[in-house]
């Protein structure tokens, strides 16, 4: 067990933690909302640090990060835990676990070994994913400075529900970030996902502001989030609050978990929601988890020529110079080196 970061003693052997918007209040012998922080005796604990439950060497594309090392790849680790419960959730084994089962699995790991391993298998980023890192903060704030250090860049793949306090001590070690915005509605958040909409916007305003490249992640499902009138809420929400600059990726629902009654997102519904994002004059809006031609290419604002051809994970040909499209000169923004 580690100490946890971001919590306050209370009386009676009571804490609050402080690194979710949740603001748990726990009593001695219990767990906050996320089934991974134990109150032991007053002194709250990590109960994941370095219980790693999945890593693999993955393509930057799959986080996805579309604007951020193109081609190369991340080593992808995870803990058991998640302070979501999205009845849709594609990692539920291991994200709900804790919380339904009372049981955390994992391989215990040092922040040094996975920094190696990154290091060994030619990765050019660490990336905090598939569960939410929020919760195996204190593991993934140690890693991550020393991935700094060693050269590697550190990227979050999140819900984005944590407090400021969070984000500010991660920052200086986040380089990117790609964010769930899950929905633009409040009981979407509360009865799908048992969260709350506005922390979410509030992270993604603040990790614009601390320089912390972001692109944004909505997940389309039939009948709950596909609204036309809600892709034009979200993109104008990027647009005016994050930047035109800022990729959004719509991505293909597939029932999975609580959520096996609804079918998969047609292509059309992404199609639909790409359209708009470019009406409301996004630069770069791409689709995912189905094929869609051309929807995945990252094309110049300036001229319109394709400068990135992608097919799934796989960059098939990258034309972009220094930052720039070698066509009439536009600077594309991301991090590409």
């Amino acid at each position: 067990m580690k100490e946890a970061l971001l919590y306050k003693k209370l009386d009676n052997k009571k804490v609050k933690c402080e690194l979710c918007p949740h603001f748990c209040l726990i009593a001695d012998g219990k767990r906050g909302i996320c089934g991974v922080r134990e109150n032991k005796d007053g002194t709250f604990y990590s109960l994941v640090y370095g219980k790693i439950a999945s890593s693999y060497a993955d393509p930057i594309e799959k986080k996805p990060l579309f604007h951020f090392l193109p081609a190369s790849f991340s080593y992808s680790i995870a803990t058991a835990g998640c302070n979501f419960r999205c009845l849709f959730c594609q990692n539920w084994e291991i994200s709900q676990m804790p919380r339904e089962q009372r049981v955390i699995i994992g391989e215990e790991k040092t922040p040094d070994e996975i920094v190696s391993t990154a290091l060994n298998t030619n990765c050019q980023s660490i990336a905090y994913t598939y569960t939410e890192p929020t919760i195996f903060f204190e593991f993934a704030h140690d890693t991550s400075k020393l991935a700094h250090e060693k050269g590697l860049k550190n990227v979050f793949v999140t819900n984005g529900f944590m407090t400021a306090e969070a984000l500010n001590m991660i920052s200086p070690y986040l380089d990117a970030a790609n964010v769930d915005l899950k929905s633009f509605q409040e009981d979407f958040y509360r009865h799908i996902c048992g969260a709350r909409l506005a922390p979410v916007l509030e992270t993604l305003k603040l990790m614009k502001k601390l320089n912390i490249w972001v692109e944004v992640t909505t997940l389309v499902i039939p009948g709950l989030n596909d609204s036309r009138s809600e892709f034009a809420e979200i993109a104008n929400f990027i647009k005016n609050e994050l930047g035109e600059e800022t990729p959004w990726h719509v991505s293909a629902f597939f029932p999975a978990y609580k959520m096996i009654d609804r079918p998969p997102t047609p292509a059309e519904t992404l199609e639909i929601a790409r359209e708009i994002g470019l009406k409301a004059g996004l630069k770069y809006v791409y689709s995912g988890n189905i094929p869609i031609k051309g929807a995945e290419n990252t094309y110049c604002g300036t001229c319109k020529r394709v400068l990135i051809e992608r097919y799934g994970f796989q960059v098939i040909n990258n034309y972009i110079k220094n930052g720039t499209c070698p066509y009439c000169g536009e600077k594309i923004s991301g991090i590409w080196r």
